[in-house]
């Protein structure tokens, strides 16, 4: 997804997290428990988040199981809210007020499944 698709759907992600997910399953902040107030500047969360917005969204509206509420909060919420909120998580760094970019892993610039490289060191 791109340009004003991914610009709305990130819209409308922020919606829900501000106005559906915080208000009730936001937990208090604390150094064993992070979270960041600029969680989409983290690539992690995001991804996180909108896969636990999706799964919402099937599992809890008007055509959803009966038990679909309870299966997203037992198969979704929990999990992903542990993974974000875990001290080495996506926030790990981020304190309230504070927003502190990761490091992203380096990788070397070499392809592993590629044709090997030619004579001399220069891809082909």
């Amino acid at each position: 997804m791109e340009g004003p698709a991914y610009g709305q759907t990130l819209r409308q992600l922020t919606l829900w997290t501000h106005h559906v997910l915080l208000p009730v399953y936001g937990r208090e902040v604390t150094s064993t428990a992070p979270w960041c107030s600029r969680w989409w500047e983290h690539p992690e969360a995001v991804a996180q988040l909108h896969g636990l917005w999706l799964a919402w969204g099937d599992l809890t509206g008007p055509k959803s199981p009966a038990v679909g509420p309870a299966s997203w909060h037992r198969d979704y919420l929990s999990p992903v809210m542990a993974s974000l909120r875990d001290p080495q998580g996506p926030f790990a760094g981020c304190k309230p007020g504070m927003h502190r970019p990761k490091e992203t892993p380096s990788i070397d610039a070499v392809d592993p499944f590629g044709p090997p490289p030619s004579p001399g060191g220069a891809p082909r």
